[in-house]
């Protein structure tokens, strides 16, 4: 798909946004077995191979921007102020644990639900981010997200899809898991 082709996607189709950015990475591994990671470059020497444009590094600060204001939003316990990173449309999608939902008004019911008060929300800390722009007006975020509260800690891995409205970047197709915190050995 040409970028021109990848611009003129309607914004109303973040599913289809979504699906196309994964068959783009896909479509960029390599056939057969992965390299073992010791000898698999690392996120910033494969970055130093193929240098971002100035429009690249904007599209990334503009993105991290947007999960920086998620993460003080929530750390102060304003779920909405959190939720305005995402596009507010019917259209949004979430994939989580419990299925799939659609539309920004579940988001905020399954938020709501699932983080009722202040000590249920704890502290979000985002890490490893990688932001790469699929085009003037797509990108692809991946990275791990973790809380600290007082049922435990809990934290695990999403990717995002973010497209550029007239009112700034939004989240439009989120994937987030759980990925156990491994357990650690006793001290001897």
């Amino acid at each position: 798909m040409s970028i021109r082709q990848w611009n003129s996607v309607p914004a109303a189709q973040p599913a289809f946004v979504f699906v196309a950015a994964v068959l783009f990475f896909a479509s960029a591994l390599p056939a057969g077995p992965l390299p073992p990671a010791s000898r698999r470059p690392s996120p910033a020497e494969h970055s130093r191979s193929a240098p971002a444009t100035p429009a690249e590094h904007s599209i990334a600060a503009k993105v991290r921007d947007v999960l920086a204001r998620q993460q003080a939003a929530w750390n102060r316990g304003d779920v909405d102020g959190f939720l305005s990173g995402y596009w507010n449309s019917e259209n949004t999608v979430f994939a989580g644990s419990s299925g799939i939902l659609h539309g920004w008004m579940a988001l905020r019911e399954r938020y709501r639900k699932n983080y009722p008060d202040r000590a249920a929300m704890g502290t979000l800390e985002f890490s490893g981010l990688e932001v790469t722009p699929l085009c003037s007006s797509a990108a692809l975020a991946v990275g791990r997200w973790h809380l600290r509260r007082a049922a435990g800690p809990i934290g695990g891995v999403f990717s995002l899809v973010l497209r550029q409205f007239p009112e700034g970047w939004r989240i439009v197709a989120d994937h987030t898991s759980v990925v156990p915190e491994p357990v650690r050995a006793p001290a001897r």
